[in-house]
């Protein structure tokens, strides 16, 4: 597996994501319990030494899962986590945006997963996609001057941003020294190709969430579409890893965090660092035009 920093430890480019473990809608308990941890287990026995959680997770339950499954955790594992939203008790989220929200989500993160630090948090920014009450309308530069104290004071190593704008990025970088940022980007969606380019060329991780389009009917899935089905025919592989194979080979600063909750799904996705793409295949893919 290529490696890439992500602030001060460096990882391997597919890492795991816990979304997928808590239930329905990332609400309520694991549908399988037993599962869920054997995944987590599995994971790290196949190289994983990067795992994104969110205290949102369930909530509580990613967080629980992976204590469970790997405390005491290795020393090459890093835990990253993210702040700045809730849930209510039907599963509906909510923003959590205000400095202090910010704060008491770290600790929390810190309890539940029973660590003292964590390798990255980011801050998930909602202004582009909520209407906040009045006072979740925070500065950008409040909410990153907590990030930095939390940073200070030893409780998170590095500092990351999430669903931000390339200006929000450019001032996180310069504010607060960021490691990684969390945009959505795939094959098929490279609207946020500015963001990626500047994390490129400053050398910060880059985290795409949604990397093969997403559930949601309005938009488009990769694995839906015929070049990369012609090309995983091809190649011997699923849609799915000629999608995750082509995110590796475009930019050596991408870091994937496939998630899933059954076993056969984590050897497919972990299979993706093997997958040789030949250089006609890559531009086959990239010249699929996106929206």
């Amino acid at each position: 597996m290529d490696t890439f920093p992500l602030g001060s430890v460096t990882v391997h480019r597919v890492g795991f994501g816990a979304m997928q473990l808590p239930g329905p809608g990332v609400f309520g308990p694991a549908r399988d319990h037993g599962q869920a941890v054997a995944v987590l287990r599995r994971a790290v026995e196949l190289g994983v030494d990067h795992i994104d959680t969110a205290q949102f997770y369930g909530p509580n339950v990613s967080n629980e899962l992976i204590r469970e499954a790997l405390h005491p955790y290795p020393d090459e594992l890093a835990l990253v986590s993210k702040v700045g939203s809730n849930r209510d008790e039907e599963g509906g989220w909510m923003p959590a945006q205000r400095p202090e929200e910010l704060r008491a989500a770290v600790d929390a993160n810190l309890t539940t997963l029973g660590t003292d630090q964590l390798a990255a948090v980011n801050l998930r920014l909602m202004d582009g996609e909520h209407e906040l009450p009045p006072d979740q309308q925070i500065p950008l530069a409040d909410q990153l001057g907590e990030m930095v104290a939390l940073r200070e004071e030893g409780k998170i190593a590095g500092v990351g941003i999430s669903t931000a704008s390339r200006a929000q990025v450019e001032q996180a970088v310069s504010q607060a020294d960021i490691v990684c940022v969390q945009n959505a980007f795939s094959l098929l969606d490279r609207t946020d190709t500015a963001v990626l380019d500047l994390c490129h060329d400053s050398g910060i991780a880059y985290v795409p969430y949604f990397p093969l389009g997403s559930a949601f009917p309005h938009l488009p899935k990769v694995t839906d579409h015929p070049t990369v089905r012609q090309v995983a025919e091809r190649v011997d592989a699923t849609p799915a890893q000629v999608g995750l194979a082509w995110l590796l080979a475009y930019r050596d600063n991408i870091l994937l965090i496939p998630g899933t909750s059954t076993l056969a799904h984590l050897e497919e996705n972990m299979a993706v660092a093997d997958l040789a793409l030949s250089a006609d295949d890559i531009a086959e893919l990239t010249s699929i035009t996106t929206a």
